[in-house]
């Protein structure tokens, strides 16, 4: 939510056009121009490379093959050619090899079955936090534009991670936090707004 935020580049592009000073390329580029690269949108194979757009849909891809492993609606053997599908389907991408297809995860080889799902429940905690944390800093914006992080990472400490262990469930925690239940609107809200902006759409 920091990091690819326009208040970060704000801040961090000036500190890298120092460090790199001999790139004439780079002191050209403004933060506008550094935010928009950051948060470029192009379907990719690899999911750890994922924008943030496209990424869902490679949690959705594993997540409908683990069930129907698990479900025993196919097989192991059927995983490759399901797989080659659903990232043509999902994504449009013709997947060519199995390394940067089904075998690019260590989770099924190690036994971590149903996980998946957990990254993109984090973004959505993530926006309904940070949305919360905007509503309780007063210009956090502007804050992060001056790379006063400890602003952020306080708040947090507070109301998030000296209270995780103290509640039963992350709903509770959120719904503690916010008033409200984990709300995957937010996240679509989040998306659809940052990436019209960016796209002009």
């Amino acid at each position: 939510m920091v990091a690819l935020s326009k208040p970060f580049w704000t801040y961090t592009l000036p500190l890298l056009k120092e460090q790199f000073a001999d790139r004439e390329d780079l002191q050209a580029v403004t933060p506008e121009q550094y935010y928009n690269a950051f948060n470029r949108v192009e379907p990719g194979f690899i999911r750890i490379e994922a924008d943030e757009v496209t990424y869902p849909m490679h949690v959705i891809l594993r997540y409908e093959i683990e069930k129907a492993l698990v479900e025993g609606d196919i097989e192991v053997a059927d995983v490759p050619a399901l797989w080659n599908a659903k990232m043509k389907e999902y994504l449009g991408l013709e997947v060519t090899e199995d390394r940067i297809g089904c075998l690019q995860d260590t989770h099924w080889a190690v036994g971590l079955i149903g996980y998946f799902p957990t990254y993109t429940l984090g973004s959505i905690y993530a926006v309904q936090i940070f949305a919360t944390a905007k509503e309780a800093i007063p210009n956090l914006d502007e804050h992060l534009a001056k790379g006063e992080f400890p602003v952020l990472k306080e708040w947090l400490n507070k109301n998030i991670h000296e209270q995780g262990s103290l509640k039963e469930s992350g709903d509770d925690l959120i719904f503690g936090l916010t008033g409200k239940h984990l709300d995957s609107s937010l996240y679509v809200k989040y998306l659809t707004d940052k990436y019209t902006a960016i796209y002009d759409l």
